[in-house]
């Protein structure tokens, strides 16, 4: 099974050959349409998620909205939650903006799935965002002092011991 990488290597790789008289030939990607890949796709293969033609100009839109309604919030720039989920929006709209005609491409670079699920990620990420500023959780985190005890020799954990212990008496 061949990963989408070389999937997308192979298909580009089908080339017809274009001689010139200096006997020098020069190569041509096939533009031919692919079925079930780019444009050739008619199908996302997922039960309830429809084939969507315009799914990379919606991720773009739908990250930006995300991206809008955050900055439009009185959520924290330094919210962790914050700074999380723009990273992901601008680098996949960063993504869809530089391929708008390579949906596969936009798959492959974002790994989380085909452009569609992108659309739906993002619909689900807003409805977390609301739900978020709703309850204001970023309020919750309380940053105070916790004692962690750590142990690396889990010899001297007297945890499970019980038994060791009645032995000796």
């Amino acid at each position: 099974m061949l990963s989408r990488v070389s999937q997308f290597v192979a298909r580009k790789a089908i080339f017809q050959p274009v001689f010139r008289p200096v006997g020098v030939a020069l190569f041509q990607f096939s533009t031919d349409v692919v079925p079930g890949y780019g444009k050739g796709k008619t199908s996302t293969g997922i039960v309830g998620l429809p084939y969507d033609p315009n799914a990379v100009s919606n991720v773009i839109v739908q990250y930006q909205a995300l991206l809008d309604r955050m900055a439009a919030s009185d959520l924290p720039e330094t919210a962790q939650y914050r700074v999380d989920v723009e990273k992901i929006a601008r680098y996949r709209i960063k993504i869809a903006m530089e391929n708008p005609e390579d949906p596969d491409m936009v798959e492959d670079l974002c790994q989380c799935g085909q452009v569609e699920e992108l659309v739906e990620q993002a619909k689900d990420e807003m409805e977390v965002l609301d739900m978020y500023l709703k309850e204001r959780l970023w309020e919750q985190i309380n940053d105070s002092d916790v004692d962690i005890e750590y142990n690396p020799d889990p010899s001297m954990d007297h945890e499970g011991m019980e038994g060791e212990e009645e032995e000796s008496k």
